[in-house]
């Protein structure tokens, strides 16, 4: 595979990502904005953790496989930038139209980043194992936790949003190789 075909899947999964979200968004409005940034943690906890079940069972008991997490666990975690962004709120305080516009902005970001590093990576993510990602994600949430514990306080990580990139890339990553 060459990088351009990578770009084109990222897009692929990302404009199905959008979707679920721009459904959802009109079931839910932007409920999700009153999600401190703790709790958006521990969502996407339970969704890594999820996967990490199913790879190690191979077994659901409620029919739902592992590429579902993965696409929630991009959507959460361009919410989780765009809480970072705004702070949370006591309720949804943005239009529909809002959301896909901050949603658009942060799968943007997420794809250029993912860009720059599948050069100087060379596609290294296609020979992986999906478990992998998993393992990877589950690190960088309990990187966040840690930063979140010392509010922030760093002294030579980066921070909570690089670490959510990271997820959203993983989660793409392990979405493409289940497609």
């Amino acid at each position: 595979m060459r990088q351009k075909d990578t770009e084109q899947e990222f897009k692929d999964i990302l404009a199905e990502c959008r979707s679920l979200f721009e459904k959802k968004l009109h079931d839910y409005g932007a409920s999700w904005r009153i999600l401190r940034p703790s709790s958006l943690t521990d969502q996407l906890f339970i969704k890594a953790k999820r996967i990490r079940s199913l790879e190690t069972k191979q077994v659901s008991m409620v029919g739902e496989g592992i590429r579902p997490e993965f696409i929630a666990l991009i959507n959460y975690g361009i919410v989780g930038l765009i809480q970072l962004d705004k702070g949370f709120a006591d309720h949804p305080d943005i239009t529909p139209a809002e959301a896909m516009a901050l949603y658009d902005q942060k799968a943007n970001e997420a794809l250029e980043l993912m860009t720059r590093k599948n050069h100087d990576y060379d596609e290294a993510w296609r020979d992986m194992r999906t478990t992998s990602y998993t393992d990877f994600i589950l690190t960088k949430l309990q990187r966040v936790k840690e930063i979140e514990d010392i509010n922030g306080a760093t002294l030579v990580s980066e921070g909570i949003d690089a670490n959510y990139m990271d997820i959203i890339n993983y989660a793409v990553f392990g979405a493409i190789k289940l497609a």
